[in-house]
């Protein structure tokens, strides 16, 4: 039997191919140098169907949305994160949007 993994991550990667599709979730190193690139360590890979993360991803947006509206929150996003990941404030408000 599988040992069940629980951990926590704060970065993680994404990795489509027309045979599946790889979700690996890393951790930063809590205290790094100012002067010296420390890659983050890898925690967990889970991989999948392409067909499974595409149900993922809508499973996860429609339950991020209805706890927001259940909390009357909104989790807001710095725009230095979405920068570093390459998304358009227009684009994260847009997708958020519908």
């Amino acid at each position: 039997m599988v040992e069940p993994i629980d951990t926590y991550a704060d970065q993680f990667l994404v990795t489509v191919t027309s045979w599946g599709a790889n979700l690996s979730f890393l951790l930063n190193t809590p205290h790094p140098e100012p002067t010296k690139t420390v890659p983050a360590e890898r925690v967990a890979t889970i991989r999948m169907s392409n067909e499974h993360l595409k149900l993922m991803a809508m499973i996860i947006v429609r339950h991020v949305k209805r706890m927001e509206a259940e909390m009357g929150v909104k989790w807001e996003i710095d725009s230095r994160v979405l920068n570093n990941v390459g998304i358009a404030p227009e684009d994260w408000q847009q997708f958020w949007k519908s």
